[in-house]
């Protein structure tokens, strides 16, 4: 699930790590290259490991200290939690940003706010 490649990603770089290697999937993807664009992380690559399917994530610090500094996953698989686009909040007084699921894909809340469409709230990062 997308929950456990962000945790994995925020623990890889509290602990200092250049890069980390986490399961493929489409979502944990699309969820990265997102964070990507918001340069959180420096880039998402598709790697074949033997027989697997792996995306490696290079990690991006500024002055030392990790990009990510908290996580909060909103929506599990235990409870959905959906958002109309008017809902769509600030993160942490706009220094966090909010991932979305999306008719027309994987967005930040910004971004659903400027398209106006609403989904599935699956985490805040800052």
């Amino acid at each position: 699930m997308y929950y456990d490649a962000i945790i994995k990603v925020k623990n890889a770089q509290m602990a200092g790590k250049e890069a980390v290697l986490v399961p493929y999937s489409q979502m944990d993807q699309a969820v990265l290259k997102v964070l990507a664009d918001r340069r959180l992380i420096k880039e998402v690559q598709r790697k074949t490991i033997g027989r697997r399917n792996m995306l490696e994530v290079k990690l991006k610090y500024e002055a030392g200290k990790p990009r990510i500094e908290g996580v909060k996953i909103m929506s599990k698989p235990s409870r959905r939690l959906y958002k109309p686009y008017a809902e769509l909040k600030p993160v942490r007084q706009g220094f966090g940003v909010a991932i979305l699921s999306t008719s027309k894909g994987i967005m930040t809340n910004g971004e659903a706010r400027k398209q106006k469409v609403g989904g599935e709230y699956l985490f805040e990062i800052w």
